[in-house]
């Protein structure tokens, strides 16, 4: 049988414990692991360098982990790294930061000493079949279809090997090959997801068939495999509704790395149903991490999920009323609202993000800088950025703007919610849909700045779009 998941997983931090720290320390001293393999392995620096130039990403950011020898847990515990729990080979001890998006340390008898380069560095794309691929390798892969983990041999040399690795709702690093009837559960599940009918006449039944659905995948398989599968599909739809995302990610699969670099997804909920939408979050093993309450400041509230086994973080945004902001809306159904801010009108526009509409963006990992400008040349705009701080830059990619359904904007005017102007103009021009966001993080850092977000909400208000337009 497959792994199961560890009950409870000491990244499942309670609520109000999120002031991430800056952990350069720690990413010094990861970083300079990884660049002494790069510069020994000749495959590694390559790979590194055709990052940088055709996919504007850096090489730590697609390490999944390295493997040092015992010498090094010191230097590990003094820079925060803590043993991790999970299931490993006989004489390996896991070590990861807690409170920083780093990559983990596997600590083995023998690996290397101080001062030296990891014995193995592993990287992880989003397909080992489409990387190895990529690269024409006569690489096996250890771990068929289906299994939690697999892993391929990429390159060996001075003493340094390089593996790539897929994961399929697993944190350990052990290849335990599936039984017929868990692949079978596998395939299954990824076609009721990719097959999930969202647009109904009444958003509710969207809804139930959605839980329908997740009922459905989660008898043939577990709920870390389900969410893994879940958010490839909802990359997948976003994707094919976004021009700038359609472009970066043909220039990762020509190194078969696919949107292994995600950072996180976003989704936009009307109020009606944003209970629902963290229900279902729920389901497939997130936990609540930040909630901000920007209602008085700028009409819109968010709460931030992690699934701590997968590894995916949602970003989940909302409208709310000036006196919402110390209730918590994300178990608390709101009721309907007199106006519509920004997040209230897209999906009245476009449907909600877990029906019709699919994510507003997906945020991915990169050199923020070198992507905006290999973007450009590809003939794609960024935004002025809306973080830009040492720890953190984030920039939206111009937004996508699609057809509005003439039945949508009628719904919407007849309410009051949109003037009759502005009804013609969405249906004359459409209304922005969704973006490519180009991140970079410093230091560890994996939270957020909520005052950079409201500026970007309000940015991308579909009214102030419109009217500059």
């Amino acid at each position: 049988m497959p792994p199961t998941t560890l009950p409870a997983h000491p990244s499942a931090l309670p609520e109000k414990t999120f002031d991430w720290p800056l952990c350069y320390e720690a990413q010094k001293l990861l970083g300079g692991y990884v660049d002494a393999f790069v510069r020994l392995n000749p495959f590694a620096g390559r790979l590194a360098s055709r990052m940088r130039t055709e996919t504007g990403t850096e090489f730590f950011e697609w390490v999944d982990h390295l493997v040092l020898g015992r010498a090094q847990a010191d230097a590990l515990r003094r820079v925060g790294l803590v043993e991790e729990a999970v299931e490993v080979p006989a004489g390996t001890t896991v070590f990861w930061h807690p409170r920083a998006m780093l990559p983990r340390v596997l600590l083995r008898d023998g690996a290397s000493s101080a001062g030296e380069a990891p014995a193995l560095l592993a990287i992880r794309p989003e397909s080992l079949a489409d990387f190895i691929a990529a690269h024409d390798l006569d690489a096996r892969i250890e771990g068929m279809i289906g299994a939690r983990l697999r892993r391929a041999l990429i390159s060996e040399y001075n003493d340094t090997t390089l593996i790539a690795v897929e994961r399929l709702g697993y944190r350990g690093y052990v290849v335990r090959e599936p039984t017929p009837e868990f692949q079978r559960g596998v395939l299954r599940a990824r076609e009721l997801w990719h097959t999930r009918k969202r647009d109904f006449p009444r958003d509710a039944e969207g809804v139930a068939q959605a839980f329908g659905r997740l009922d459905e995948v989660l008898a043939v398989v577990d709920r870390d495999a389900a969410c893994e599968l879940f958010f490839a599909e909802e990359r997948v739809l976003w994707e094919a509704r976004n021009r700038a995302a359609q472009i970066q990610k043909r220039r990762q699969d020509r190194l078969g790395l696919g949107w292994g670099n995600h950072d996180h997804h976003t989704f936009r909920s009307s109020r009606e149903h944003f209970a629902d939408l963290m229900r279902f979050f729920a389901q497939l093993g997130f936990h609540k991490r930040e909630r901000y309450y920007a209602g008085a400041e700028a009409g819109w509230g968010a709460q931030i999920s992690e699934q701590p086994v997968a590894g995916i973080v949602t970003f989940a945004d909302v409208d709310l009323m000036p006196d919402e902001t110390q209730i918590d809306f994300s178990t608390q159904r709101l009721p309907p609202a007199p106006q519509l801010g920004t997040v209230g009108l897209w999906c009245g526009l476009h449907g909600d993000s877990f029906l019709q509409a699919g994510m507003h963006h997906l945020e991915a990992r990169f050199d923020f800088a070198l992507l905006r400008d290999q973007l450009a040349e590809a003939g794609v705009i960024t935004m002025k950025p809306f973080s830009d701080f040492a720890f953190l830059r984030q920039a939206f990619t111009e937004g996508e703007r699609w057809t509005v359904r003439p039945t949508r904007v009628a719904r919407l005017r007849d309410a009051g919610l949109i003037t009759p102007a502005q009804a013609e103009g969405f249906l004359r021009d459409g209304a922005i849909g969704s973006h490519l966001e180009n991140l970079q993080r410093q230091g560890g850092f994996k939270g957020f700045n909520q005052k950079s977000v409201s500026v970007i909400i309000s940015a991308t208000d579909p009214r102030k779009v419109q009217a500059g337009h």
